[in-house]
């Protein structure tokens, strides 16, 4: 009976499972069919959103248009307060093993529609404040234009659990430019443990105090 106990304890006190990746935030699906803006040769395009709990943000996707049988190799992105300004939540150059490139389709324009994953982020943001994502300075390996879909946010799930501010406001300095095609993806909760675990926890730390105490009487 004794060992039993023992090996409950032990199991209690195992690290809790981390919580999976999850979309905080998502604008709608890649359209591919209507417009896009270039996000390279010095243009900037920020798109906002905003998130219904405090959460780590690990990468996101978003879609492009390309020339055709191009490949987005590097992309800069910013989190920040302001479109391409104020805070600066977080930066850097997306690249390498942090980016890919997946093909979806070929428009009636003759641009490959692709989606880019960016993975490696691991950035707190607050819920509550709108943000803004800002990406620039793409380099494909034709060394086109690379283009930001554009969807208008329709079909966006920013309100329906993913974060508020559904669709995206855009921003990029030439006036009614429609939002974009992304998502923010991470973990919710900034990996505050689950009260479940937290309790589990507890239980295990009292039950070796419990079983010490008896040994030592």
């Amino acid at each position: 009976m004794k060992l039993l106990f023992v090996t409950l304890t032990i199991l209690c006190l195992l690290p809790a499972i981390p919580a999976t990746a999850q979309v905080l935030y998502d604008n709608g699906p890649i359209n591919g069919t209507t417009d896009a803006w270039t996000i390279n040769f010095g243009y900037v395009i920020g798109d906002s959103f905003t998130l219904l709990n405090n959460s780590t943000v690990g990468g996101f996707n978003f879609g492009v248009w390309e020339t055709a049988g191009d490949v987005l190799t590097s992309v800069y992105w910013s989190i920040t307060s302001f479109p391409a300004g104020g805070t600066l939540y977080g930066s850097g150059t997306a690249s390498g093993k942090n980016l890919t490139d997946q093909f979806i389709s070929l428009n009636q324009y003759g641009y490959d529609i692709d989606m880019i994953t960016v993975t490696g982020l691991d950035l707190p943001l607050s819920a509550g404040p709108t943000y803004w994502l800002n990406l620039q300075n793409a380099v494909s390996t034709g060394g086109n234009p690379v283009y930001w879909d554009e969807n208008s946010g329709t079909g966006c799930k920013g309100d329906n659990g993913m974060g508020g501010g559904c669709p995206s406001q855009a921003g990029d300095g030439i006036g009614s430019d429609p939002s974009e095609s992304f998502d923010i993806n991470g973990t919710s909760g900034g990996g505050t443990p689950e009260p479940g675990s937290f309790i589990l926890l507890l239980s295990g730390i009292l039950g070796v105090i419990g079983v010490l105490r008896r040994k030592l009487v």
